[in-house]
């Protein structure tokens, strides 16, 4: 079973989640989290204590946009949908995400590098 991913690892990269999941169309604070949880196959847990200042920043900085609505059970329920600028916050941090993920990917997945012994370095 995988490991819950640990918040921190999770707080450089919410934002991009998010916008991720919103490219398939308007959701709720909980469908969000729901669907990134399920696309990762539980390893990525989204807390509301984190979800929805998150919702809040993005809105506030013109990523998403927000309207009251139904949710699936009829319920009255916070919608949010992705904007034009969101979309190109999506596409940054995608990029960025690519770049950095392949440096971490370099040095954890690279073999043990020759260690001199410690007479060798004198």
């Amino acid at each position: 079973m995988p490991t819950k991913t640990p918040n921190a690892l999770l707080h450089g990269t919410l934002d991009a989640l998010i916008l991720k999941t919103l490219t398939a169309g308007p959701r709720h604070g909980y469908a969000i989290a729901a669907s990134i949880e399920g696309a990762s196959g539980q390893t990525v847990v989204v807390e509301e204590g984190s979800l929805y200042p998150a919702l809040y920043r993005m809105e506030r900085r013109g990523w998403l946009e927000a309207e009251w609505g139904e949710s699936e059970l009829g319920r009255r329920a916070k919608l949010y949908r992705l904007t034009r600028q969101g979309r190109a916050q999506l596409a940054a941090e995608t990029e960025t995400w690519r770049q950095f993920s392949a440096g971490v990917s370099k040095i954890l997945l690279a073999r043990p590098a020759f260690a001199p012994s410690a007479s060798a370095r004198k």
